[in-house]
Formats: structure tokens, sequence, C-alpha cells
């Protein structure tokens, strides 16, 4: 119990030695999303630590950096290429610490085995499925991109059937998915995974329409529609985020903000990365940039229910001008030219 406790103080003054480290306003985005008992434990932490120490800081950060590293090349290339990186970039041992360490975040990937194979293989396997099996594995895909990948194999109306039943596909018992896992591994490589949770719903069918190609999106949401008018919607809305906004060029960016009123867009950008809020700032005249960074700086801090209500209007705004055929908003990569 001891050993628990001392893990976990340990990693809570790690947290607040990054906090202090990255300066207030890269703490203040972290708290943004941390559950309010985490924050208060930082907040108490933060302010028993009044100085830190210039190398203990630097271990730390570090140690944050080969983590988020290791992450990266997990969902990059799997299990086998994050060694590979990691050991010619810290050597054996201390790749086989990190990954260790990342060993929970490598047991949630179910499907991780299916990266490497061919994408006609998994749709010659998963056809003979049940399009209920079918929306599991494609909601437990290692990459959206994958599972869009294998959606556009499919027939019109399968693809439709999969797609609502992705959208309504709620959490599984690990016992189910690592049932459903070890079936396809075994039929396809012949190995045995470990067990596994689920993961479905309707934001992860939008995530997979975002990487289809339009016309599959079209297909599957004019079908969706007839069928079920509000997951529709439900899904429609998350087809494009207010993140989203940096895939617009600087035309579409402007045309846009002509249509947004200026407090919805200083709420909007209060909950947005710096990326974001310097590129909409640059598609604006510097007198107009003054002003909304100002009424951004002023404004007292707002619930978050707010300014995600104001991101929803100007989504709601890209999408007008997009079904009015004003901007392009381009989902998948190989799209950026469709309309001349």
């Amino acid at each position: 119990m001891s050993t628990e406790m001392t893990s976990a103080e340990g990693g809570l003054r790690k947290a607040a030695i990054v906090c202090i480290a990255l300066g207030p306003d890269i703490a203040a985005e972290i708290f943004k999303r941390l559950p309010a008992s985490l924050v208060e434990q930082l907040t108490v932490e933060m302010a028993r630590t009044p100085r830190i120490d210039p190398e203990e800081a630097s271990s730390v950060l570090e140690e944050l950096l080969a983590l988020v590293q290791a992450r990266t090349y997990l969902a990059q290339g799997g299990v086998e290429y994050a060694r590979e990186v990691l050991e010619r970039a810290v050597g054996s041992q201390r790749a086989a610490e990190i990954l260790a360490r990342l060993s929970s975040a490598i047991e949630e990937r179910p499907f991780e085995f299916l990266r490497a194979i061919p994408v006609e293989q998994i749709h010659a396997f998963l056809q003979h499925e049940s399009p209920q099996t079918i929306a599991f594995v494609l909601a437990n895909m290692p990459t959206r991109q994958l599972a869009a990948q294998v959606l556009e194999q499919m027939e019109p109306d399968m693809q439709a059937d999969v797609a609502r039943r992705i959208a309504r596909l709620e959490h599984a018992s690990p016992e189910v998915a690592k049932e459903v896992a070890s079936l396809i591994e075994q039929s396809v490589v012949g190995t045995s995974p470990e067990g596994y949770v689920a993961a479905g719903g309707s934001r992860a069918l939008a995530e997979i329409l975002n990487s289809s190609t339009r016309q599959t999106e079209r297909n599957i949401m004019a079908r969706l529609a007839a069928e079920d008018a509000e997951l529709a919607d439900e899904v429609r809305a998350l087809l494009f985020m207010f993140e989203d906004i940096l895939t617009l060029d600087d035309r579409a960016i402007q045309l846009v903000l002509r249509e947004v009123d200026m407090h919805d867009l200083a709420l909007a950008l209060r909950g947005a990365s710096e990326q974001l809020r310097a590129r909409i700032m640059s598609n604006m005249s510097q007198r107009a940039a003054t002003m909304l960074r100002e009424e951004i700086e002023y404004t007292p801090p707002q619930r978050r229910k707010v300014v995600e209500e104001a991101q929803e209007k100007i989504v709601a705004i890209v999408r007008r001008l997009e079904e009015a055929g004003t901007i392009v908003v381009a989902r998948n990569p190989t799209e950026q030219d469709e309309m001349l």
C-alpha cells in the first residue's frame, strides 16, 4: 500500500513540475482537460512547490517527451515499430522501461494486428460476418483510416447498415471483445490476442466517415437519414468539428468570418488551440484581429457549455456554406480539388 501511495505522490509531483515548468498559460489549458478532483490535488502540490530544481524539471520533461513520443510511435506503427524507434533513440533498456509503462495503453488497442493485414484481406474475411460483427470490428480498428478503407470495399447497402450499427454501438465487455478479436486473429493470422474493450457510437462513425471518400460519406448519410433522421443529425454534427477550421483554405475562412458574430467567435476561440486562433486572426484585418484578441483577453471566464455553444454556431455556418457550394470542406486528403 505504501508503495502505491509513493508512486501516486511521485506522479502528482511530476505533474506539478510539468505545469510549473510549462508556464501558467499552458498549465491553464491542461487544467481545463482534467477532472475537478485532480485539479485540486495539482493546485495543492504546485502551492507546495514554490521552486523546482532545473535538473529535476529537465528530467521530468524529458520523461514526458519520451512517453508522448512512444504513444505516437504506437499509433503510427504498432508495438514493434515503437520498440524499434525507441531502441534507436534511447537504447534497449530505456525503450523496454517506456513500453512497460505504456503496457496498459498497448493492451487497449484490441485489433492492432489488423494494421499489418491488407485491406482486401480484412474485407474478404468480414464479408461473411453479420453487419453487427462488422460494425464492432470497424469501431475497434487501430486507425479510423483503416476502418474507412474497409468500409469503402463494401456494397452501398452494407455500408449504410454497418454505419448505422457503428453509430448505435455501445461499449462491450472485455470478454465479448476478446472473443471477437480472438476469432478474427485466429482466422486471419493464426494467433490469439489478449482481452480488450470496444468503442463505438456516433463519434466513431463520424471519425470513420471523415476518413472516407465523399461518395461513401454521402451514400451512408443519405441512407442513415432515411432510416433514422435523429441519428443522422447527430453524426452530421460530428463530421466537422470547430478545430477542423484549420483544414479550410484562407478564402473559405474569410467567407465563414463574414457570417460569424464576433462575440460568438471570441467565445468560441476561448476553447481553441493557439494554432487555430492565429490562423483565424491572420485572415482578419489588423484592427479586427486586435479587437478580437482584446475581447478574448478581457471577457470573464465562461462555462464550457457557453464556449461549446458558440463553437457549434460557427460549425453550423461552415456546414451551411458547404451545402450551398460556397466553400469546400475536404474530409479526405485525396479530395482537395473536388469542386472546380
